[in-house]
């Protein structure tokens, strides 16, 4: 890898991580177009850790809200005054929707880093998820806000989230409508899909880090994933900020069409062998 193509690979990690259209599954094409074994360990870690950049954006862009929250949470704890301020319970809301995809990504390392890394499973979930946010953007109500937000509303969307596991699927999208389907509206589903990135985004960036160190060292470098991960914090904080604008006036179809389209090219190049699916 050159710096370069860090660069571009962060970028794209930045824009796509809070579009509901998998910065996963982007990565691992294009990281299979520049020509690399895209199960390959230092690879995989790589695509998850420059997602760190990502998750900074997200904790400057809500940093008022986590400086409310955390000490209110904290003070819960020992108070039982406290725990009935709605921050408390907020944030108890997305610890719990925080645990299902840690505890599943533990279960299924293997399968995701290897079987799940193949181009067709990404080309599959792009279309078939896209299903699923037509339904959930169509069935919504919307007539839930932030302050509605209940624990057991988070450990729904958290078990949703799992499926973002499956490259192509989409963390965001999964979260965008689980949410909707429990009636909260775009602001919010996208608001919390940003809380509930940081616990998820962070474990799985330094327990990838770790694991990884010298494979990283010996293989992409750690020059070139720095580079990538500073990259993607810019452009994923400007991506916040923007999406956040456009979802509180338009739907998801944008991203749906996107979504199939994607999808529907990528099966041909693969069907046509243009490209090998790992």
């Amino acid at each position: 890898m050159n710096i370069l193509e860090a660069v571009l690979l962060g970028a794209v990690e930045g824009v796509t991580e809070f579009l509901p259209i998998s910065s996963t599954g982007h990565l691992t094409i294009l990281e299979k177009l520049f020509g690399y074994q895209i199960d390959d360990p230092d690879i995989t870690a790589f695509t998850v850790i420059i997602q760190s950049g990502a998750v900074l954006a997200t904790i400057l862009f809500l940093r008022k809200d986590i400086a409310r929250i955390v000490p209110a949470f904290f003070r819960g704890l020992t108070n039982a005054e406290a725990r009935r301020h709605v921050d408390f319970r907020f944030g108890v809301a997305v610890l719990l929707g925080s645990m299902p995809i840690v505890f599943a990504a533990l279960l299924f390392k293997d399968q995701i880093e290897t079987t799940l890394r193949s181009l067709w499973f990404v080309a599959g979930a792009l279309i078939l998820w896209s299903g699923v946010m037509v339904f959930a953007d169509r069935a919504a109500t919307q007539q839930r806000g932030e302050e509605d937000i209940r624990w057991k509303d988070t450990l729904i969307i958290g078990v949703v989230q799992c499926m973002a596991l499956i490259p192509g699927i989409s963390r965001s999208g999964a979260t965008m409508s689980a949410g909707l389907l429990r009636d909260f509206d775009r602001v919010t589903v996208t608001r919390l899909s940003f809380f509930l990135s940081i616990p998820a985004l962070t474990g799985a960036s330094i327990l990838q880090g770790i694991d990884e160190f010298d494979r990283i060292s010996n293989g992409v470098g750690w020059l070139n994933t720095i580079v990538a991960t500073v990259v993607s914090f810019v452009v994923a904080y400007l991506s916040v900020n923007w999406l956040l604008r456009y979802i509180a006036r338009h739907s998801y179809t944008v991203f749906i069409v996107y979504r199939v389209a994607l999808g529907t090219l990528l099966m041909v190049l693969l069907a046509t062998n243009v490209l090998e699916a790992k």
